[in-house]
Protein backbone atom coordinates (compact mmCIF):
# COMPACT_ATOMS: atom_id res chain seq x y z
CA UNK A 1 0.00 0.00 0.00
CA UNK A 2 1.38 3.40 -0.97
CA UNK A 3 1.69 5.37 2.25
CA UNK A 4 5.13 6.97 2.36
CA UNK A 5 4.61 9.46 -0.44
CA UNK A 6 1.21 10.45 0.93
CA UNK A 7 2.71 11.07 4.36
CA UNK A 8 5.56 12.97 2.73
CA UNK A 9 3.11 15.16 0.83
CA UNK A 10 1.13 16.02 3.95
CA UNK A 11 4.31 16.74 5.88
CA UNK A 12 5.58 19.04 3.11
CA UNK A 13 2.16 20.70 2.84
CA UNK A 14 2.16 21.27 6.60
CA UNK A 15 5.60 22.88 6.47
CA UNK A 16 4.52 25.19 3.64
CA UNK A 17 1.25 26.16 5.34
CA UNK A 18 2.90 26.80 8.73
CA UNK A 19 5.62 28.85 7.08
CA UNK A 20 3.06 30.90 5.17
CA UNK A 21 0.61 31.42 8.05
CA UNK A 22 2.72 31.39 11.19
CA UNK A 23 6.33 32.16 10.35
CA UNK A 24 6.01 34.98 7.81
CA UNK A 25 2.51 35.81 6.53
CA UNK A 26 3.27 37.97 3.50
CA UNK A 27 -0.21 39.44 3.28
CA UNK A 28 0.36 41.18 6.63
CA UNK A 29 3.63 42.79 5.59
CA UNK A 30 3.79 46.45 4.51
CA UNK A 31 5.21 48.11 1.42
CA UNK A 32 7.59 46.02 -0.69
CA UNK A 33 7.24 43.00 1.61
CA UNK A 34 3.51 42.68 0.89
CA UNK A 35 2.16 39.87 -1.27
CA UNK A 36 1.23 42.28 -4.08
CA UNK A 37 4.56 44.03 -4.47
CA UNK A 38 7.45 44.32 -6.91
CA UNK A 39 6.96 41.95 -9.88
CA UNK A 40 3.69 40.56 -8.51
CA UNK A 41 2.14 44.04 -8.59
CA UNK A 42 3.05 44.31 -12.27
CA UNK A 43 1.50 40.97 -13.23
CA UNK A 44 -1.54 41.84 -11.10
CA UNK A 45 -2.06 45.34 -12.51
CA UNK A 46 -4.49 44.17 -15.21
CA UNK A 47 -7.14 43.25 -12.63
CA UNK A 48 -7.72 46.56 -10.81
CA UNK A 49 -7.29 48.34 -14.15
CA UNK A 50 -10.18 46.38 -15.70
CA UNK A 51 -12.52 45.59 -12.80
CA UNK A 52 -12.14 48.60 -10.49
CA UNK A 53 -10.88 51.64 -12.40
CA UNK A 54 -11.85 50.85 -16.00
CA UNK A 55 -8.52 52.28 -17.05
CA UNK A 56 -6.42 49.84 -19.04
CA UNK A 57 -4.75 52.48 -21.20
CA UNK A 58 -3.65 55.25 -18.85
CA UNK A 59 -3.32 53.33 -15.56
CA UNK A 60 -3.77 56.68 -13.83
CA UNK A 61 -4.72 54.98 -10.57
CA UNK A 62 -1.40 53.14 -10.36
CA UNK A 63 0.64 56.16 -9.30
CA UNK A 64 -1.60 56.97 -6.34
CA UNK A 65 -1.70 53.31 -5.30
CA UNK A 66 2.10 53.15 -5.47
CA UNK A 67 2.34 56.22 -3.26
CA UNK A 68 -0.27 54.90 -0.83
CA UNK A 69 0.99 51.32 -0.46
CA UNK A 70 4.65 51.65 -1.49
CA UNK A 71 4.68 48.25 -3.18
CA UNK A 72 7.65 48.96 -5.45
CA UNK A 73 10.05 51.49 -6.88
CA UNK A 74 7.85 52.32 -9.87
CA UNK A 75 4.68 51.33 -11.71
CA UNK A 76 5.26 48.15 -13.73
CA UNK A 77 4.40 49.72 -17.07
CA UNK A 78 6.14 51.57 -19.90
CA UNK A 79 5.02 54.66 -21.78
CA UNK A 80 4.25 53.79 -25.40
CA UNK A 81 4.93 56.35 -28.16
CA UNK A 82 1.15 56.77 -28.59
CA UNK A 83 0.97 58.12 -25.02
CA UNK A 84 -0.67 55.11 -23.38
CA UNK A 85 0.91 52.95 -20.73
CA UNK A 86 1.66 49.32 -21.59
CA UNK A 87 1.92 46.90 -18.67
CA UNK A 88 5.41 45.42 -18.68
CA UNK A 89 4.36 41.91 -17.70
CA UNK A 90 2.19 39.51 -19.70
CA UNK A 91 -1.36 38.79 -18.63
CA UNK A 92 -1.40 35.05 -17.89
CA UNK A 93 -0.73 35.48 -14.19
CA UNK A 94 -3.53 38.03 -13.88
CA UNK A 95 -5.97 35.50 -15.36
CA UNK A 96 -4.86 32.97 -12.77
CA UNK A 97 -5.30 35.57 -10.04
CA UNK A 98 -8.80 36.53 -11.25
CA UNK A 99 -10.96 34.30 -8.97
CA UNK A 100 -8.91 35.29 -5.93
CA UNK A 101 -8.99 38.95 -6.87
CA UNK A 102 -12.79 38.80 -7.06
CA UNK A 103 -12.93 37.16 -3.62
CA UNK A 104 -10.65 39.87 -2.27
CA UNK A 105 -12.85 42.55 -3.82
CA UNK A 106 -15.95 41.10 -2.18
CA UNK A 107 -14.08 40.84 1.12
CA UNK A 108 -12.95 44.46 0.96
CA UNK A 109 -16.53 45.64 0.49
CA UNK A 110 -17.93 43.29 3.13
CA UNK A 111 -15.40 44.15 5.87
CA UNK A 112 -14.98 47.86 5.32
CA UNK A 113 -11.57 47.91 3.64
CA UNK A 114 -10.82 50.21 0.71
CA UNK A 115 -11.99 48.38 -2.46
CA UNK A 116 -8.96 49.71 -4.31
CA UNK A 117 -7.27 46.46 -5.34
CA UNK A 118 -4.38 46.66 -2.87
CA UNK A 119 -5.84 46.65 0.65
CA UNK A 120 -5.56 43.70 3.05
CA UNK A 121 -8.39 41.50 1.65
CA UNK A 122 -6.75 41.50 -1.79
CA UNK A 123 -3.36 40.66 -0.28
CA UNK A 124 -4.89 37.82 1.72
CA UNK A 125 -6.94 36.42 -1.17
CA UNK A 126 -3.98 36.35 -3.58
CA UNK A 127 -1.84 34.71 -0.89
CA UNK A 128 -4.42 32.02 -0.22
CA UNK A 129 -4.90 31.29 -3.90
CA UNK A 130 -1.16 31.04 -4.39
CA UNK A 131 -0.79 28.74 -1.40
CA UNK A 132 -3.51 26.39 -2.65
CA UNK A 133 -1.91 26.34 -6.09
CA UNK A 134 1.40 25.33 -4.51
CA UNK A 135 -0.23 22.40 -2.70
CA UNK A 136 -2.04 21.37 -5.88
CA UNK A 137 1.25 21.32 -7.77
CA UNK A 138 2.96 19.23 -5.11
CA UNK A 139 0.08 16.74 -5.16
CA UNK A 140 0.18 16.35 -8.93
CA UNK A 141 3.96 16.00 -8.84
CA UNK A 142 3.50 13.06 -6.50
CA UNK A 143 0.86 11.57 -8.79
CA UNK A 144 3.13 11.84 -11.85
CA UNK A 145 6.23 10.41 -10.21
CA UNK A 146 4.34 7.41 -8.83
CA UNK A 147 3.81 6.27 -12.42
CA UNK A 148 7.55 5.78 -12.83
CA UNK A 149 9.13 5.36 -9.39
CA UNK A 150 8.47 3.58 -6.12
CA UNK A 151 6.43 5.12 -3.34
CA UNK A 152 9.49 5.50 -1.10
CA UNK A 153 11.49 7.23 -3.81
CA UNK A 154 8.66 9.68 -4.48
CA UNK A 155 8.38 10.40 -0.76
CA UNK A 156 12.06 11.33 -0.62
CA UNK A 157 11.85 13.49 -3.76
CA UNK A 158 8.97 15.53 -2.32
CA UNK A 159 11.00 16.12 0.83
CA UNK A 160 14.12 17.08 -1.11
CA UNK A 161 12.33 19.59 -3.32
CA UNK A 162 10.32 21.15 -0.50
CA UNK A 163 12.93 21.23 2.26
CA UNK A 164 16.12 21.26 0.22
CA UNK A 165 15.51 23.81 -2.55
CA UNK A 166 14.28 27.36 -2.99
CA UNK A 167 10.87 25.91 -3.86
CA UNK A 168 10.05 26.39 -0.15
CA UNK A 169 10.73 30.12 -0.49
CA UNK A 170 8.53 30.45 -3.57
CA UNK A 171 5.69 28.22 -2.42
CA UNK A 172 5.32 29.56 1.13
CA UNK A 173 6.38 33.21 0.93
CA UNK A 174 6.77 34.50 -2.62
CA UNK A 175 4.06 32.16 -3.84
CA UNK A 176 2.28 34.89 -5.82
CA UNK A 177 5.21 35.12 -8.22
CA UNK A 178 4.82 33.29 -11.51
CA UNK A 179 7.28 30.55 -10.57
CA UNK A 180 4.99 28.83 -8.08
CA UNK A 181 2.00 28.98 -10.42
CA UNK A 182 4.04 27.75 -13.37
CA UNK A 183 5.40 24.91 -11.25
CA UNK A 184 1.81 23.71 -10.91
CA UNK A 185 1.05 24.35 -14.59
CA UNK A 186 4.01 22.15 -15.50
CA UNK A 187 2.83 19.34 -13.23
CA UNK A 188 -0.59 19.53 -14.88
CA UNK A 189 1.00 19.61 -18.32
CA UNK A 190 3.07 16.53 -17.55
CA UNK A 191 0.00 14.77 -16.18
CA UNK A 192 -2.13 15.60 -19.24
CA UNK A 193 0.68 14.67 -21.64
CA UNK A 194 1.15 11.28 -19.98
CA UNK A 195 -2.60 10.63 -19.97
CA UNK A 196 -2.99 11.67 -23.60
CA UNK A 197 -0.30 9.31 -24.87
CA UNK A 198 -1.71 6.51 -22.74
CA UNK A 199 -5.20 7.01 -24.16
CA UNK A 200 -5.57 9.85 -26.68
CA UNK A 201 -8.84 11.70 -26.16
CA UNK A 202 -10.28 15.13 -26.74
CA UNK A 203 -10.15 16.27 -23.13
CA UNK A 204 -6.44 15.74 -22.56
CA UNK A 205 -5.62 17.09 -26.01
CA UNK A 206 -7.53 20.28 -25.22
CA UNK A 207 -6.06 20.51 -21.72
CA UNK A 208 -2.53 20.11 -23.07
CA UNK A 209 -3.03 22.91 -25.58
CA UNK A 210 -4.57 25.21 -22.98
CA UNK A 211 -1.75 24.58 -20.52
CA UNK A 212 0.98 25.30 -23.08
CA UNK A 213 -0.84 28.48 -24.07
CA UNK A 214 -1.37 29.52 -20.47
CA UNK A 215 2.26 28.92 -19.53
CA UNK A 216 3.34 31.03 -22.50
CA UNK A 217 0.85 33.76 -21.62
CA UNK A 218 2.24 33.80 -18.08
CA UNK A 219 5.88 34.07 -19.14
CA UNK A 220 6.55 34.14 -22.89
CA UNK A 221 9.80 32.18 -22.53
CA UNK A 222 7.73 29.29 -21.23
CA UNK A 223 6.67 28.56 -24.77
CA UNK A 224 9.41 25.97 -24.30
CA UNK A 225 6.74 24.01 -22.39
CA UNK A 226 5.53 22.82 -25.81
CA UNK A 227 8.58 20.56 -25.90
CA UNK A 228 7.01 18.35 -23.23
CA UNK A 229 3.99 17.11 -25.23
CA UNK A 230 5.98 17.12 -28.46
CA UNK A 231 8.97 15.07 -27.28
CA UNK A 232 7.72 13.07 -24.30
CA UNK A 233 8.88 9.46 -24.50
CA UNK A 234 10.90 9.83 -27.71
CA UNK A 235 14.23 8.02 -27.43
CA UNK A 236 14.74 6.43 -30.82
CA UNK A 237 13.86 6.67 -34.50
CA UNK A 238 11.35 3.90 -34.04
CA UNK A 239 9.66 5.87 -31.26
CA UNK A 240 9.55 8.95 -33.49
CA UNK A 241 7.95 6.94 -36.31
CA UNK A 242 5.33 5.57 -33.92
CA UNK A 243 4.67 9.07 -32.59
CA UNK A 244 4.15 10.47 -36.08
CA UNK A 245 1.80 7.61 -36.83
CA UNK A 246 -0.21 8.36 -33.67
CA UNK A 247 -0.34 12.06 -34.54
CA UNK A 248 -1.71 11.29 -37.99
CA UNK A 249 -4.39 9.10 -36.44
CA UNK A 250 -5.41 11.87 -34.03
CA UNK A 251 -4.74 14.92 -36.16
CA UNK A 252 -8.04 16.69 -35.27
CA UNK A 253 -7.19 16.43 -31.57
CA UNK A 254 -3.72 17.86 -32.19
CA UNK A 255 -5.25 20.65 -34.23
CA UNK A 256 -7.58 21.46 -31.33
CA UNK A 257 -4.62 21.59 -28.92
CA UNK A 258 -2.70 23.90 -31.25
CA UNK A 259 -5.68 26.19 -31.82
CA UNK A 260 -6.38 26.47 -28.09
CA UNK A 261 -2.71 27.21 -27.33
CA UNK A 262 -2.65 29.97 -29.93
CA UNK A 263 -6.02 31.32 -28.79
CA UNK A 264 -4.74 31.73 -25.24
CA UNK A 265 -1.57 33.38 -26.51
CA UNK A 266 -3.67 35.74 -28.63
CA UNK A 267 -5.04 37.32 -25.44
CA UNK A 268 -1.76 39.17 -24.96
CA UNK A 269 -1.66 40.31 -28.57
CA UNK A 270 -5.22 41.59 -28.26
CA UNK A 271 -4.21 43.61 -25.18
CA UNK A 272 -1.21 45.10 -26.96
CA UNK A 273 -3.36 46.02 -29.96
CA UNK A 274 -5.98 47.66 -27.73
CA UNK A 275 -3.50 49.73 -25.75
CA UNK A 276 -0.76 50.50 -28.26
CA UNK A 277 -2.35 49.96 -31.67
CA UNK A 278 0.33 47.36 -32.41
CA UNK A 279 0.05 43.58 -32.34
CA UNK A 280 3.51 43.09 -30.86
CA UNK A 281 5.16 45.23 -28.17
CA UNK A 282 8.47 44.55 -26.45
CA UNK A 283 7.71 45.94 -23.02
CA UNK A 284 11.06 45.16 -21.37
CA UNK A 285 12.76 47.94 -23.35
CA UNK A 286 16.54 47.84 -22.66
CA UNK A 287 16.39 44.45 -20.90
CA UNK A 288 17.05 41.44 -23.07
CA UNK A 289 18.95 38.23 -23.78
CA UNK A 290 22.57 37.44 -24.58
CA UNK A 291 21.86 34.37 -26.69
CA UNK A 292 25.47 33.91 -27.79
CA UNK A 293 26.93 34.49 -24.33
CA UNK A 294 24.53 33.10 -21.75
CA UNK A 295 25.54 33.61 -18.14
CA UNK A 296 25.81 29.90 -17.42
CA UNK A 297 28.62 29.88 -14.86
CA UNK A 298 27.13 32.82 -12.97
CA UNK A 299 23.69 31.25 -13.09
CA UNK A 300 24.98 28.00 -11.67
CA UNK A 301 27.75 28.99 -9.27
CA UNK A 302 27.65 32.72 -8.54
CA UNK A 303 27.28 33.76 -4.91
CA UNK A 304 24.90 36.42 -6.12
CA UNK A 305 22.22 33.94 -7.15
CA UNK A 306 23.87 30.71 -8.28
CA UNK A 307 21.42 27.83 -8.57
CA UNK A 308 23.72 25.16 -7.14
CA UNK A 309 25.09 27.52 -4.48
CA UNK A 310 21.64 28.14 -3.01
CA UNK A 311 19.99 24.80 -3.86
CA UNK A 312 22.95 22.38 -3.74
CA UNK A 313 20.67 19.37 -3.34
CA UNK A 314 19.90 19.74 -7.05
CA UNK A 315 23.37 18.38 -7.77
CA UNK A 316 21.65 15.03 -7.13
CA UNK A 317 19.26 15.84 -9.99
CA UNK A 318 22.13 16.74 -12.32
CA UNK A 319 23.86 13.45 -11.49
CA UNK A 320 20.54 11.65 -11.85
CA UNK A 321 20.54 11.71 -15.64
CA UNK A 322 22.91 8.73 -15.71
CA UNK A 323 20.66 6.41 -13.69
CA UNK A 324 17.60 7.86 -15.45
CA UNK A 325 19.02 6.63 -18.76
CA UNK A 326 19.01 3.09 -17.37
CA UNK A 327 15.78 3.22 -15.39
CA UNK A 328 13.53 5.22 -17.74
CA UNK A 329 15.28 5.31 -21.10
CA UNK A 330 12.32 6.71 -23.11
CA UNK A 331 12.31 9.77 -20.83
CA UNK A 332 15.96 10.70 -20.57
CA UNK A 333 16.46 12.51 -23.89
CA UNK A 334 13.30 14.66 -23.85
CA UNK A 335 13.90 15.55 -20.19
CA UNK A 336 17.57 16.34 -20.79
CA UNK A 337 16.70 18.45 -23.83
CA UNK A 338 14.04 20.36 -21.91
CA UNK A 339 16.25 20.98 -18.86
CA UNK A 340 19.19 22.17 -20.95
CA UNK A 341 17.03 24.41 -23.11
CA UNK A 342 15.23 25.84 -20.10
CA UNK A 343 18.50 26.55 -18.28
CA UNK A 344 19.95 28.13 -21.43
CA UNK A 345 16.99 30.50 -21.78
CA UNK A 346 17.05 31.30 -18.06
CA UNK A 347 20.76 32.13 -18.01
CA UNK A 348 20.68 34.02 -21.31
CA UNK A 349 18.59 36.76 -19.68
CA UNK A 350 20.96 39.65 -18.96
CA UNK A 351 19.55 40.18 -15.48
CA UNK A 352 20.43 36.55 -14.77
CA UNK A 353 20.09 37.02 -10.98
CA UNK A 354 16.41 38.00 -11.50
CA UNK A 355 16.38 40.89 -9.05
CA UNK A 356 15.75 39.99 -5.42
CA UNK A 357 15.98 36.25 -5.91
CA UNK A 358 16.80 33.51 -3.41
CA UNK A 359 18.91 31.42 -5.75
CA UNK A 360 17.67 30.96 -9.31
CA UNK A 361 13.94 31.52 -8.94
CA UNK A 362 13.39 31.36 -12.70
CA UNK A 363 14.28 27.65 -12.68
CA UNK A 364 11.66 26.68 -10.11
CA UNK A 365 8.92 26.07 -12.66
CA UNK A 366 11.17 23.48 -14.31
CA UNK A 367 11.51 21.48 -11.06
CA UNK A 368 8.65 19.09 -11.96
CA UNK A 369 10.80 17.97 -14.91
CA UNK A 370 14.00 17.97 -12.87
CA UNK A 371 12.18 15.75 -10.37
CA UNK A 372 12.61 12.79 -12.74
CA UNK A 373 16.44 12.67 -12.71
CA UNK A 374 16.31 13.51 -9.00
CA UNK A 375 14.05 10.51 -8.41
CA UNK A 376 16.32 8.34 -10.56
CA UNK A 377 19.30 9.33 -8.41
CA UNK A 378 17.40 8.51 -5.20
CA UNK A 379 16.33 5.14 -6.62
CA UNK A 380 19.94 4.42 -7.62
CA UNK A 381 21.14 5.40 -4.15
CA UNK A 382 18.63 3.03 -2.54
CA UNK A 383 20.37 0.17 -4.34
CA UNK A 384 23.89 1.02 -3.15
CA UNK A 385 25.86 -0.17 -0.14
CA UNK A 386 24.88 1.16 3.26
CA UNK A 387 27.88 3.49 3.49
CA UNK A 388 26.78 5.29 0.30
CA UNK A 389 23.17 5.43 1.44
CA UNK A 390 24.22 6.95 4.75
CA UNK A 391 26.49 9.45 3.01
CA UNK A 392 23.72 10.45 0.59
CA UNK A 393 21.19 10.80 3.40
CA UNK A 394 23.63 12.89 5.43
CA UNK A 395 24.24 15.23 2.52
CA UNK A 396 20.51 15.52 1.91
CA UNK A 397 19.85 16.41 5.56
CA UNK A 398 22.65 18.99 5.50
CA UNK A 399 21.17 20.51 2.35
CA UNK A 400 17.77 20.71 4.03
CA UNK A 401 19.21 22.32 7.17
CA UNK A 402 21.14 24.78 5.00
CA UNK A 403 18.01 25.62 2.99
CA UNK A 404 15.93 26.18 6.13
CA UNK A 405 18.66 28.45 7.54
CA UNK A 406 18.84 30.31 4.23
CA UNK A 407 15.07 30.73 4.07
CA UNK A 408 15.02 32.08 7.62
CA UNK A 409 17.81 34.54 6.84
CA UNK A 410 15.90 35.75 3.78
CA UNK A 411 13.10 36.88 6.12
CA UNK A 412 13.17 37.16 9.90
CA UNK A 413 16.90 36.52 10.18
CA UNK A 414 17.74 39.26 7.71
CA UNK A 415 21.30 38.17 6.91
CA UNK A 416 20.58 37.05 3.34
CA UNK A 417 20.56 40.02 0.96
CA UNK A 418 18.80 38.97 -2.22
CA UNK A 419 20.51 40.11 -5.40
CA UNK A 420 23.48 41.54 -3.48
CA UNK A 421 25.28 38.50 -2.10
CA UNK A 422 29.05 38.20 -2.52
CA UNK A 423 31.49 35.38 -1.82
CA UNK A 424 33.07 37.21 1.11
CA UNK A 425 29.74 38.05 2.72
CA UNK A 426 28.33 34.55 2.12
CA UNK A 427 31.16 32.85 3.99
CA UNK A 428 31.03 35.48 6.71
CA UNK A 429 27.41 34.70 7.56
CA UNK A 430 27.16 30.99 6.66
CA UNK A 431 25.55 29.04 9.49
CA UNK A 432 25.26 32.05 11.77
CA UNK A 433 22.11 33.53 13.21
CA UNK A 434 23.53 37.03 13.61
CA UNK A 435 26.69 38.97 12.78
CA UNK A 436 28.02 42.44 13.52
CA UNK A 437 26.81 45.23 11.25
CA UNK A 438 30.32 45.70 9.86
CA UNK A 439 29.85 42.41 7.99
CA UNK A 440 27.56 44.34 5.62
CA UNK A 441 30.65 46.02 4.18
CA UNK A 442 31.46 42.70 2.51
CA UNK A 443 28.47 43.18 0.22
CA UNK A 444 30.52 45.92 -1.45
CA UNK A 445 34.16 45.04 -0.78
CA UNK A 446 35.88 41.68 -0.45
CA UNK A 447 38.63 43.02 1.83
CA UNK A 448 38.24 42.83 5.60
CA UNK A 449 40.87 43.37 8.29
CA UNK A 450 40.33 41.14 11.32
CA UNK A 451 43.76 41.20 13.00
CA UNK A 452 45.55 43.59 15.34
CA UNK A 453 46.68 46.92 13.93
CA UNK A 454 50.32 47.95 14.40
CA UNK A 455 52.48 50.87 13.27
CA UNK A 456 49.44 53.11 12.86
CA UNK A 457 50.20 56.44 11.15
CA UNK A 458 47.77 59.28 10.50
CA UNK A 459 48.14 60.39 6.89
CA UNK A 460 45.32 62.92 6.82
CA UNK A 461 42.66 64.38 9.11
CA UNK A 462 39.98 67.05 8.70
CA UNK A 463 37.24 68.31 11.02
CA UNK A 464 35.86 70.61 8.25
CA UNK A 465 35.60 73.58 10.60
CA UNK A 466 37.36 75.72 8.01
CA UNK A 467 35.29 74.43 5.06
CA UNK A 468 34.04 77.45 3.12
CA UNK A 469 30.76 75.81 2.06
CA UNK A 470 28.34 76.02 5.01
CA UNK A 471 26.50 72.89 6.13
CA UNK A 472 22.77 72.98 5.13
CA UNK A 473 21.65 71.51 8.48
CA UNK A 474 22.91 71.21 12.04
CA UNK A 475 26.54 70.02 11.89
CA UNK A 476 27.58 66.77 13.53
CA UNK A 477 30.17 68.59 15.66
CA UNK A 478 31.40 72.15 15.94
CA UNK A 479 30.42 74.85 13.48
CA UNK A 480 30.54 72.89 10.22
CA UNK A 481 30.44 69.46 8.59
CA UNK A 482 31.16 68.27 5.07
CA UNK A 483 28.02 67.24 3.18
CA UNK A 484 26.77 65.67 -0.03
CA UNK A 485 23.19 65.94 -1.29
CA UNK A 486 21.08 66.15 -4.44
CA UNK A 487 22.87 69.25 -5.72
CA UNK A 488 26.33 68.32 -4.44
CA UNK A 489 26.76 64.71 -5.50
CA UNK A 490 30.52 64.49 -4.96
CA UNK A 491 32.71 65.59 -2.10
CA UNK A 492 36.12 67.11 -2.77
CA UNK A 493 38.72 64.46 -3.60
CA UNK A 494 41.26 63.87 -0.86
CA UNK A 495 44.53 62.84 -2.52
CA UNK A 496 47.54 61.24 -0.87
CA UNK A 497 50.83 59.71 -1.90
CA UNK A 498 51.63 56.04 -1.14
CA UNK A 499 52.35 55.74 2.60
CA UNK A 500 55.60 53.81 2.11
CA UNK A 501 57.37 51.99 4.91
CA UNK A 502 55.87 48.71 6.10
CA UNK A 503 52.26 49.85 5.65
CA UNK A 504 49.93 47.11 4.41
CA UNK A 505 46.50 48.63 4.96
CA UNK A 506 44.68 51.94 4.74
CA UNK A 507 41.81 52.90 7.04
CA UNK A 508 39.44 55.72 6.14
CA UNK A 509 37.27 56.69 9.11
CA UNK A 510 34.67 59.42 9.62
CA UNK A 511 31.49 60.26 11.50
CA UNK A 512 28.33 60.21 9.39
CA UNK A 513 24.83 61.56 10.00
CA UNK A 514 21.79 60.95 7.78
CA UNK A 515 18.84 63.26 8.60
CA UNK A 516 16.86 61.04 6.22
CA UNK A 517 18.24 57.60 5.37
CA UNK A 518 18.43 56.58 1.71
CA UNK A 519 16.78 53.15 1.60
CA UNK A 520 17.26 52.42 -2.10
CA UNK A 521 20.42 50.28 -2.22
CA UNK A 522 21.73 51.64 -5.52
CA UNK A 523 21.28 55.23 -4.32
CA UNK A 524 23.03 54.83 -1.00
CA UNK A 525 25.97 57.23 -0.57
CA UNK A 526 29.37 55.66 -1.10
CA UNK A 527 32.84 55.96 0.37
CA UNK A 528 35.51 55.10 -2.20
CA UNK A 529 39.27 54.58 -1.99
CA UNK A 530 40.97 54.56 -5.39
CA UNK A 531 44.58 53.71 -6.21
CA UNK A 532 45.86 55.08 -9.50
CA UNK A 533 48.97 54.91 -11.62
CA UNK A 534 48.71 57.83 -14.00
CA UNK A 535 45.26 57.56 -15.55
CA UNK A 536 45.02 53.83 -14.84
CA UNK A 537 42.95 52.69 -11.86
CA UNK A 538 44.97 49.96 -10.16
CA UNK A 539 42.47 49.09 -7.42
CA UNK A 540 39.27 50.49 -5.98
CA UNK A 541 37.46 49.71 -2.74
CA UNK A 542 33.99 51.01 -1.90
CA UNK A 543 31.28 50.63 0.73
CA UNK A 544 27.70 51.89 0.73
CA UNK A 545 27.38 53.94 3.88
CA UNK A 546 23.61 53.62 4.04
CA UNK A 547 23.92 49.92 4.90
CA UNK A 548 25.49 50.92 8.23
CA UNK A 549 23.13 53.78 9.07
CA UNK A 550 20.10 51.99 10.53
CA UNK A 551 17.42 54.69 10.30
CA UNK A 552 16.55 58.34 9.82
CA UNK A 553 18.60 60.61 12.06
CA UNK A 554 21.28 57.98 12.68
CA UNK A 555 24.81 59.13 13.53
CA UNK A 556 27.66 56.63 13.41
CA UNK A 557 31.41 56.32 13.06
CA UNK A 558 32.13 54.15 10.00
CA UNK A 559 35.46 53.03 8.60
CA UNK A 560 36.66 51.30 5.45
CA UNK A 561 39.78 49.12 5.58
CA UNK A 562 41.54 48.82 2.24
CA UNK A 563 44.53 46.57 1.64
CA UNK A 564 47.26 48.41 -0.24
CA UNK A 565 47.67 46.98 -3.75
CA UNK A 566 50.65 44.85 -4.74
CA UNK A 567 50.87 46.57 -8.12
CA UNK A 568 52.65 49.89 -8.49
CA UNK A 569 50.57 53.02 -7.90
CA UNK A 570 51.40 56.69 -7.40
CA UNK A 571 48.25 58.20 -5.97
CA UNK A 572 45.50 57.46 -3.45
CA UNK A 573 42.17 59.24 -3.85
CA UNK A 574 39.44 59.20 -1.21
CA UNK A 575 36.02 60.66 -1.99
CA UNK A 576 32.32 60.44 -1.17
CA UNK A 577 29.53 60.12 -3.77
CA UNK A 578 25.80 60.49 -3.15
CA UNK A 579 24.94 57.95 -5.92
CA UNK A 580 22.25 60.23 -7.42
CA UNK A 581 20.28 60.33 -4.18
CA UNK A 582 18.49 63.56 -3.34
CA UNK A 583 18.94 63.03 0.40
CA UNK A 584 21.62 64.71 2.51
CA UNK A 585 24.53 63.00 4.26
CA UNK A 586 26.75 64.86 6.73
CA UNK A 587 30.40 63.87 7.19
CA UNK A 588 32.80 64.93 9.94
CA UNK A 589 36.11 64.09 11.59
CA UNK A 590 37.63 62.40 8.56
CA UNK A 591 40.82 60.46 9.33
CA UNK A 592 42.99 58.44 6.94
CA UNK A 593 45.50 56.07 8.53
CA UNK A 594 48.10 53.62 7.28
CA UNK A 595 48.91 50.53 9.34
CA UNK A 596 50.38 47.05 9.33
CA UNK A 597 48.96 43.81 10.62
CA UNK A 598 50.53 41.93 13.48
Amino acid sequence: MKNYSRLSFFFCATVIVLAAFWYYPKWKQPYTEATISWDVSGYYLYLPAVFIYGDLKELAFADSMLTKYGYGAEVGAIRHPNGNRVIKYSSGQALQFLPWFLLGHLGAKAFGYPPDGFSLPYQFAISMGSLLIALLGLWFLRSILLRYFSDQVVAVVLLLITLGTNYLEYSAFHSALTHNWLFTLYTLLLYCTIRFYKKPDWFFAAATGLLVGWATLTRPTDIVSALIPLAWGLDSRAAIRERLKLWRQHLPKLALAAVLAMAVGFIQMAYWKYVSGEWLVYSYQDQGFSWLRPHVLNGLFSYRAGWLIYSPVMVFAVLGFLPLAKQQRPLVWPILAFCLLYAYITFAWDIWWYGGSVGQRALIQSYPVWAFPLAAFVQWLFGQKQVFRVAGATLAVLCAVYNLWLTHQAHRGGLFKAGEMTKAYFWKILGKMEVEDDALKLLDTKREFTGTRTQVRVLYSNDFESDTLPCPSTPIEGANSLFINGERQYSPAFELKPPGGDAQWLRVCATFHAPQKEWEIWRMPQLTVRYSNGETVVQEDMIRLGRLLPNDGATRVIFLDSRLPQKAYERITVFFWNANSAKTLLIDNLTIEAFSEK
